[in-house]
């Protein structure tokens, strides 16, 4: 690896270590000046450094080998019960992994070198749902979907806005699922930065929405819905392959955009017709329209770039396992799930370097090639706790890239796959979980 990159990432762990380790950060996220105070085995940096360790297995099982780890041991003991560590794990705010999180990107941009798009920091936002456990109190907080049979059943809103190019999550959030994809979205668009080129599948495109994205001095590309825009409609008939058109606000819009404190004059927007190998005409609006920098050739390809975000919850979902939960509690559910983002984040951080290689040594093959994201993640379940506890970590840091440049596999460009219309879910029963 290079001096640069060792150095970035050794300092992204010092850094992080630094923050979790501070009296003030401790004081901000517990829940009362009174908790984490008394000299105990779960301390505050313990039971953060317990939920960031990709936990899956029975609960009671995973604490006996989390200090077994830490103690260098030989046998994994009951150090602590699953009841001591329920209770304390109440005196923790969730909020604790999305200040992690928040700082190890804003790290990651300030001193690794994150690739671009002519420029752009290139990033998308998606939702999904994420089934929760079955207990009143988060079915009163959430809400459930009732099924045509069988009991109701507790799901949450998930979305993320994620760097499709560097493939970390810039933010995530999981609410009740009460909340509209577009609301949350709008969550996540308050921090876009200038330089920024969201890219909006067709259920977000909205005028307040490209009204809020220009207010931060971001561009987008968004897939638009062929029905409900007029201007769109206009554009299909035409025959064009690219217009400027002009957008003006509903009365909704108009309403969303006051209370939002945006601009209600009207936008200006490029249009695009993408056809497709499947002979299906797709309609891209961007606020790009300088043709000569950006030619209508380079959109059906810029658009598809968003599709790392929808393989991204695959990862969530099957590999980080989201929706294996380790408590039954709204609070577990809102620590659980942004532990795990920020376990993903930083695994992709850290591969970043390894990532270079393997770009490196691919140059001449028939495909480029990448981390395998899967054995990655694999690898980092107890290393990050290794990360956090070792003062010395280089030789850490350097098995784990060793491992990250063997196991690759080959980016195949233009790959696509015919969407699943059912997909049964996995279930994770509180009372069946396996062990090691």
């Amino acid at each position: 690896m290079s001096h640069d990159t060792t150095l970035a990432c050794v300092g992204l762990l010092d850094h992080l270590k630094s923050r979790l380790l501070s009296p003030d950060f401790k004081n901000r996220h517990r829940r009362n000046e009174k908790d984490f105070t008394r000299r105990r085995c779960l301390t505050f940096a313990i039971v953060v450094l317990f939920l960031l360790n990709l936990i899956k297995r029975a609960l009671q099982d995973e604490l006996d080998e989390f200090f077994k780890l830490r103690a260098n041991e030989q046998v994994a003991v009951r150090t602590v019960t699953k009841s001591a560590f329920s209770q304390a794990r109440k005196k923790l705010k969730y909020e604790v992994f999305v200040d992690l999180n928040r700082t190890q990107i804003a790290y990651f941009y300030d001193h690794f070198e994150p690739h671009t798009w002519r420029g752009f920091r290139l990033v998308a936002v998606d939702g999904s749902t994420s089934e929760l456990p079955r207990t009143p109190e988060v079915i009163e907080h959430f809400g459930a979907w009732q099924p045509a049979q069988g009991d109701p059943c507790p799901l949450a809103r998930v979305s993320q806005l994620f760097d499709v190019i560097n493939q970390v999550s810039l933010d995530a959030i999981i609410a009740p699922k009460a909340y509209g994809e577009r609301a949350l979205a709008a969550v996540h668009f308050a921090l876009l930065q200038a330089g920024d080129l969201a890219l909006l599948d067709r259920g977000y495109p909205a005028f307040w929405l490209f009204a809020l994205i220009l207010a931060q001095k971001a561009h987008f590309c968004a897939r638009m819905p062929l029905g409900g825009w007029s201007a769109v409609e206009k554009f299909v008939a035409s025959g064009l392959a690219e217009q400027i058109v002009t957008l003006h606000p509903g009365y909704e819009a108009t309403q969303e955009c006051l209370s939002r404190q945006l601009p209600i004059e009207p936008l200006t927007v490029r249009l695009i017709r993408v056809e497709l190998d499947t002979g299906e005409v797709e309609v891209l609006a961007t606020s790009l329209l300088d043709a000569h920098s950006y030619p209508l050739a380079i959109f059906k390809e810029l658009y598809h770039q968003r599709w790392p975000v929808e393989e991204d919850y695959k990862v969530m979902k099957s590999r980080t396992e989201i929706e294996n939960f380790t408590g039954t509690s709204v609070l577990a559910v809102y620590q659980d799930f942004h532990a795990k983002v920020f376990t993903k984040n930083l695994t992709a951080i850290l591969a970043y370097p390894a990532q270079k290689i393997v770009r490196q040594n691919s140059q001449g093959k028939k495909y480029l090639y990448q981390v395998n994201m899967t054995n990655a993640l694999s690898k980092m379940k107890d290393t990050v706790v290794l990360l956090f506890q070792r003062s010395t970590i280089l030789p850490i840091l350097d098995r784990l890239w060793q491992v990250m440049t063997q196991v690759i596999e080959p980016i195949r460009p233009g790959r696509s796959y015919p969407r699943k219309k059912r997909v049964s879910r996995r279930r994770f029963p509180m009372t069946y979980k396996p062990v090691r």
